[in-house]
Order: C-alpha cells, then structure tokens, then sequence
C-alpha cells in the first residue's frame, strides 16, 4: 500500500531532531509500505508550498493519506493539504498532537470541526486529546506514539547517585528555567547532585534564560549542556542517569518520556495535559504541580527516601511502555489505512 505522510521532516534537512512523523515513515516503509513525504523544507511558506506540490505532482503514486495537526499556524497547513487532498479525491486520516490544541480549538471551534470533519479517520496518539476534543470530533480514534523497545535496554535505576536528565526542546512551553531550581533545591540535602539538559535551541530566549539561571546560583560545575542528542544515542544518554524530569507547562505524550521509561528510568513530571494520562501517579511515576520546583524536589527526595519506589516505578513503566512498541502499533495503522480505503471505495496499491 502507499501512503503519503504530511509532517515536518526537518532533521531530514538538517534541522534539528527527528519529529515523530519521521519515525512513523520510516517503520511504515520497513513493514512494506511506499511511502511520500513532505516536507523537509525549513521556512513555512516553502514548506506549505512543497506539501502541496508533492500532494498534486504526486497524486497517482498514493492511495491514502495521513496528515499531522497541531496548533497555531502549523494548523493553516493541515487545511491547505486537507483541502487540497479533497480536491483530488484523495482520502486522508488526521492525527492530533500539541497541548495546546484544546485551546486553539476554542479560540477557533468552526476552523476545527470542519477540518476534523472532512477526514475520514481522526487519530490521536493522547487520551488527553481524546477527552478534551471529542466535542469537536466525536469519533476520535486512539493510536499511541510508538518506539522500537528492544533499542532501549531496561536497567532497574536505583536513584542513589542524583544524576538528573532534562530531556526537551528548550522552548518556554517546557519551562527549563525549573530544572535549575529543581537542583538547586535538592543540594542543601545532596551535594554530589547533577543535572543534564539535553535539546535543542528553539531561539525564544529560554535556552539563554536557562544559562543565566545556572550561573545566578553558581550551579556551573553541576549542569550539563550536551545539546541536541541524536535519536540512536538517546537510549545511551537516558542511561548513563537515574531521574528524568520533566517540568512542561504544556504538554501531551512526550516520546522522551515514553523512551526514559523504556530505560528504567523513574520519571518526575509536572502535572499538565497528557501527563496524568500516560502517567499513574505512584505506579508508573510521580506527578507534581507545574512550575513547584519544591515539590518536584520533594518527589525526587522521596524516591530516594522510600525502599522499592523506583523499582515499582520502572518495572510498571517498562511494561506499560511495551504496549506502544512498533510492532503492536502498526497494526493499528493497517487497520485503520485499510477502513479508510473502504470507505471511499479504494483498493489499496
């Protein structure tokens, strides 16, 4: 069967890290699919442009197709390949990503129910979504990222030696500025405590706010910047520490918590969006008020503190992480490709 993804495949291009989209093509393409992408282009106006041109110059090489939905602007190119796609009798699913959504959605509501209602399938892979959406699309269909499990070697961490990981985009949604004082508040108890914050720079002035925060508290020689880690090292990275922390304001279901499970790792996050609905407090992590650096501090005092709460936390989490490996997920998207087609009467090719 052919397929044609719409998404942004910057990394592709050399920009930046590997959105999901781009894993999604990828293992399609290894179980058999053809598969078209677009667009590797940087700016926006090109990339809207590319989308489209691939969509038309391209139109008798795929049978279906899947386009990625965030919030704000990224939203106008979804209607733009959306419309286009009708235009040339294309059939195509949908999938929600972005915290944000629900908010955009009711600042906009009409723009949202019409798109979600010109596909023939709305996928998200957020149960959050799921709940906070179905006013505007009813019949929303939940399909989890996925990882490829056997890359990350589960060790059951025991978080005695403190060493933190921060693994995002450095963006104000992600509000790195807490990390810091997340181990700033943890020396008084534990001094041999360190931090590392890996991601990219996404130029809002965060990464800098970051910078300036360790060196206000003089926490220099204790936080690290490795920068943007390859996708292959990642598993590597999340490895070589004990806690990963997350301290979004805004968030979903992110892959990095997802793959700081599949290590062993126990995950302290902020209680914001999809968290509490990947996350079970107390089972398969610790959830924190956002932006309370204290209390995230107190989380991670007590998995030190509590004999068998890390082990509890990442054995749960590795086996809830195993439920959303590519070989039980593509299935899903074969059935759902397959109930696509059916419903235009297309046979796949």
């Amino acid at each position: 069967m052919s397929v044609f993804i719409v998404g942004n495949f910057l990394s592709a291009g050399g920009h930046g890290s590997p959105q999901y989209c781009e894993c999604f093509a990828k293992n399609l393409a290894l179980c058999g699919y053809r598969v078209l992408r677009a667009s590797t282009k940087r700016t926006r106006v090109l990339r809207i442009a590319d989308m489209l041109f691939t969509a038309v110059r391209y139109r008798r090489e795929y049978a279906a197709a899947q386009i990625s939905v965030f919030s704000g602007p990224a939203f106008f190119w979804a209607e733009a390949v959306a419309w286009t796609l009708r235009r040339l009798g294309k059939p195509y699913a949908l999938t929600l990503h972005g915290g944000n959504l629900p908010a955009f959605a009711r600042r906009w509501p009409g723009r949202v129910r019409r798109l979600l209602d010109s596909a023939k399938a709305v996928t998200s892979p957020s149960r959050y979504l799921i709940q906070a959406m179905k006013s505007y699309c009813p019949r929303l269909c939940y399909v989890p990222n996925a990882i490829c499990v056997g890359n990350y070697a589960y060790r059951d961490h025991q978080p005695a030696r403190l060493g933190l990981i921060w693994l995002r985009a450095f963006h104000e949604i992600y509000n790195p500025v807490m990390a810091v004082r997340v181990l700033s508040a943890l020396l008084p108890e534990y001094p041999h405590v360190r931090l590392t914050m890996a991601g990219s720079d996404k130029l809002d002035g965060s990464f800098e706010r970051t910078r300036a925060e360790v060196s206000a508290m003089r926490l220099g020689g204790r936080v690290s910047f490795p920068g943007l880690v390859p996708k292959q090292d990642v598993p590597g990275v999340l490895s070589q520490n004990d806690i990963f922390i997350n301290t979004a304001n805004i968030d979903n279901t992110p892959v990095s918590v997802i793959e700081a499970l599949a290590c062993g790792l126990p995950v302290v996050s902020t209680n914001v969006g999809g968290m509490p609905y990947l996350l079970e407090h107390g089972e398969t992590g610790l959830l924190v008020n956002p932006g309370d650096a204290e209390a995230m501090a107190g989380a991670i005092q007590l998995l030190v503190t509590t004999p068998g709460l890390a082990s509890r936390l990442t054995r749960n989490g590795r086996k809830l992480v195993e439920t959303f490996d590519w070989n039980v997920v593509i299935p899903l998207w074969r059935r759902l490709f397959d109930e696509v087609l059916a419903k235009t009467g297309s046979r796949p090719r």
